[in-house]
């Protein structure tokens, strides 16, 4: 008896008594493996070399049999499919082909997921589809790190008329795999899964790894719509796939700037994952504490201390204290030095920082310019508004700006506080400042000033701030309600309303960050996130 033959009988009795987990250790796809599969891969570049032959074969050592006794099982056309496909895949592979194993592994796992949707017997695919899929995935994404790879097969594809990355056809087949598991029907939405229903998670966790970590998260969005609509609870299912669908479907939340859902999905992503997984806990934290600096939650110095947050705390803390004092400078030294580390955890994290926390600032540095020049009014003048003068806090940011280009101060600044400081911080910041003048007290650098990248600026590089700039940002900070007031265009002012309310001119224009983004953030539950049954 050939040792394809063989193969097959050992496939027969595995089918007979419906052992998932043997039909997976059976059916191995990668090394390392015994030498009977090499030994079953020459057998079949030697005598096997038609398609139609093989077939033949599978077809006659593999029959579907009728009036089969209850738990047992039997061949299906999908299965004899993907068998026939299993054993072209060993006969062709090459192992030091990257390209050619992964189009072989790419039919092997369309056919695998073809078996997997027969009603009767599929069940027993679920274990060997997981382990082809495994492989599979682990294939793309090294296969996508190679662009010389990556160019070959777009060469090859070129004619056709949606061209797809390795990506996108990599999740496409894993999508095929969760929407088998999601649609079977051997047990109720709300009751603990069974059958196919195992593997729901599994393939969504997969498929949403691949979209979210290679910039195509848009296109899990039917994805988890359909786990909306017919998932079980995630609570159902272990721990390890809980933990991983909550992070990657925050990292999915964040890339769209939902911040509020993708937080809620890694507090709770963190919460579930032990203290002795110190990096998955330190990679979910690193996303959750980003997640909540773009809603004015800032890390406490008892959370930066945790063992998984030790390389993060550098940066983290020097962004928070930036936030909290208003200093755009000190902000931009931050993501300046850390650039490398926030781009290695991820692109749009990096981008998030960088820009999302921006106006926080601003609000704080309008405050504290608010502060510097405020004067209470007089008893018989009480009536009137507050106000903050938009060429006082245009001022401010002038400062700013000519100190990010380099410009230094001319004399030490004054020690004692009280009135001098105001006069100081706007003679600082004058319009003539840097240009010689005598009043001025910031010098332009050795060199002239340092030209900014786009980023680096107050506004976008050395672009020169104007009134209606400053009008601009104080009318878009009133807007997302981190100031509260209006701008007397006549005046050039911000009014602040609600001061005999709130006690004092700067509890009312400024109300906390947190508060006001939380209160029109937060909703009834997270999309994607399937809870228990609703009462």
């Amino acid at each position: 008896m050939s040792i394809t033959i063989q193969f097959l009988v050992g496939v027969r009795n595995i089918l007979k008594t419906l052992d998932g987990e043997a039909l997976r250790d059976w059916l191995k796809v990668e090394p390392p493996l015994p030498q009977e599969y090499y030994d079953l891969a020459a057998e079949l570049k030697d005598g096997y070399q038609n398609d139609d032959a093989l077939l033949k074969l599978v077809e006659s050592s593999l029959p579907e049999e009728d009036d089969i006794p209850e738990g047992q099982g039997t061949s299906w056309p999908g299965f004899i499919s993907f068998m026939k496909d299993y054993l072209e895949y060993w006969r062709d592979v090459d192992f030091d082909s990257l390209l050619s194993a992964h189009q072989l592994l790419t039919a092997l796992a369309n056919s695998c997921a073809t078996a997997l949707n027969n009603p009767t017997y599929g069940t027993v695919m679920l274990q060997t589809g997981i382990s082809i899929c495994n492989s599979f995935t682990t294939l793309s994404l090294t296969l996508n790190k190679r662009p010389d790879l990556t160019a070959m097969l777009a060469a090859y594809h070129r004619g056709d008329e949606e061209r797809k990355t390795v990506i996108e056809t990599t999740a496409e087949i894993m999508q095929k795999f969760f929407t088998a598991c999601l649609t079977d029907r051997s047990s109720p939405r709300y009751a603990q899964p069974t059958g196919k229903k195992l593997g729901i998670y599994i393939f969504a966790n997969k498929t949403l790894k691949l979209l979210v970590m290679n910039n195509r998260s848009y296109l899990a969005t039917q994805l988890l719509t359909n786990i909306m609509a017919k998932s079980p609870p995630l609570s159902y299912y272990p721990a390890s796939q809980r933990v991983t669908f909550l992070y990657f479907l925050g990292r999915y939340h964040f890339n769209h700037d939902l911040y509020w859902r993708a937080a809620q999905c890694f507090q709770e992503a963190y919460m579930q994952t032990p203290p002795y997984f110190q990096k998955h806990r330190r990679i979910i934290l690193t996303y959750w504490v980003a997640s909540n600096f773009t809603m004015g939650i800032l890390p406490s110095q008892a959370l930066l201390q945790r063992r998984e947050a030790q390389f993060m705390a550098p940066c983290y803390s020097q962004i928070s204290a930036a936030v909290k004092k208003g200093n755009y400078i000190a902000y931009q030294h931050a993501i300046k030095q850390h650039e490398d580390w926030l781009r290695d955890r991820g692109f749009i994290l990096f981008i998030t920082l960088q820009w999302r926390i921006r106006p926080m600032i601003f609000r704080t540095l309008a405050r504290r310019t608010f502060l510097l020049t405020y004067t209470p009014p007089a008893e018989g003048e009480s009536r009137k508004a507050a106000v903050l003068k938009l060429a006082d806090f245009k001022t401010t940011l002038r400062y700013v700006q000519k100190r990010l280009e380099g410009y230094l101060p001319a004399t030490p600044a004054p020690k004692e506080p009280s009135a001098n400081v105001n006069a100081y911080l706007l003679q600082a910041v004058s319009n003539s400042a840097g240009r010689g003048s005598r009043k001025s007290t910031l010098v332009p650098p050795p060199g002239g000033p340092k030209q900014l990248l786009a980023s680096e600026g107050v506004l976008c590089g050395n672009m020169r701030i104007t009134d209606h700039h400053v009008e601009s940002m104080v009318m878009s900070l009133i807007g997302q309600d981190m100031l509260h007031g209006y701008i007397a265009h006549t005046q050039g002012v911000f009014a602040i309303m609600g001061t005999k309310t709130k006690g004092s001119p700067v509890a009312a224009g400024w109300p906390p960050v947190a508060e006001v983004i939380l209160k029109r953030s937060v909703e009834p539950f997270v999309p994607g996130w399937v809870k228990d049954e609703p009462q």
